[in-house]
């Protein structure tokens, strides 16, 4: 089969061994994935990702150096079953599902293996009991944004915001979009969001954000002093951007017992203050991924309305443009999502 394979410093498109399916797991024809910007950050820091996961006790069995097919943002259709699997899709069904499979060296994340190709593979292996169909009616491009989205959705799980907020998303690329479409979602609001780039603002908008800040024209500490936000509506904000030194930058402007959502995966070590966050009696949770409840939830917000996903995609290729894809990415201002087609 033919598949985008990524080795340090370079992308090629190229033909590779076909995976068999194991116990418990079904073969896929991939129809469409989605570009994740952890992807964009693997692919020239897949060391850093790999020690991560390591330093915090979930260390993958895969080496950095050796070939990598990313995609973890997909959706298939079934074309066989593997022993000890119960039949619940039969071959020509459509399936999304949770990026995670068990293999002989033991569990593996699905676009970040060298034994298991991604969805930027033109076929892969999935665990049974962790896919869902997909509904009629349901584009396959749409339907695998159920994974980004599905981010968004524990993000705000996390939250647990139970009363009067003004919510703040800085950041706005896939994930503070799709932080912004859970809250929407949910009825939770107002919800402000900040970014230096005028497309991603636009972006913010179209997937329902009440109103977008440039921080360089308005500093969030401006956006908390004027929103309202104090002992009646929580100051809540979601870091959504990813790089050292936001977190913290953010522990430092957020009101006295306000929340801090950390949502951005920074790949990187970075510090925060604890003497201020102590003085200043903030709340500070971490978000990475997502339930499998939390997951069919978002599939179906996307299946009947709720989350409109259409404002997110920002172009479809085919398979062999990936490498260029994964450039034009760097764009802020002309992208959120790519989305490669197999179809």
């Amino acid at each position: 089969m033919h598949a985008v394979v990524r080795r340090p410093g370079q992308l090629t498109y190229e033909e590779i061994a076909e995976p068999v399916p194991g116990e418990g797991q079904v073969l896929v024809r991939t129809l469409a994935c989605g570009i994740c910007g952890t992807d964009l950050h693997a692919f020239h820091h897949l060391g850093g990702f790999l020690d991560g996961l390591r330093r915090s006790g979930d260390p993958l069995p895969t080496v950095e150096n050796e070939p990598v097919v990313f995609g973890h943002e997909f959706c298939g259709e079934v074309l066989e079953l593997g022993p000890g699997t119960n039949g619940r899709f039969a071959p020509g069904s459509r399936v999304v599902g949770l990026p995670y499979v068990t293999g002989p060296q033991g569990a593996e994340y699905v676009g970040y293996s060298n034994r298991f190709p991604g969805g930027l593979g033109e076929r892969m292996v999935l665990t049974e009991r962790l896919l869902f169909a997909v509904p009629d009616g349901l584009s396959a491009e749409h339907a695998a944004l159920t994974e980004p989205l599905s981010v968004g959705a524990h993000a705000v799980e996390r939250a647990s915001i139970a009363g009067p907020a003004v919510v703040v998303v800085v950041g706005l690329g896939p994930i503070g979009l799709a932080v912004v479409a859970a809250l929407k979602a949910r009825g939770i609001g107002p919800v402000i969001g900040m970014d230096f780039s005028a497309g991603r603002r636009r972006f913010a908008e179209a997937m329902g954000a009440d109103e977008v800040v440039d921080p360089a024209v308005e500093p969030i500490e401006a956006v908390w002093g004027r929103s309202g936000s104090g002992r009646d509506r929580r100051p809540v904000v979601f870091e959504c951007v990813g790089r050292p030194g936001v977190a913290q930058e953010i522990l430092s402007t957020v009101p006295r017992r306000g929340l801090v959502v950390v949502v951005g995966n920074a790949l990187e070590a970075s510090t925060l203050d604890q003497v201020m966050a102590f003085n200043k009696e903030l709340d500070i949770c971490f978000s990475s991924n997502f339930t499998r409840r939390e997951f069919g939830e978002t599939l179906r917000h996307i299946a009947d309305g709720a989350i409109d996903v259409s404002p997110l995609i920002t172009a479809v290729v085919r398979p062999e443009d990936t490498p260029a894809a994964f450039e034009a990415l760097r764009d802020p201002e002309s992208h959120a999502k790519i989305v490669v087609s197999f179809t």
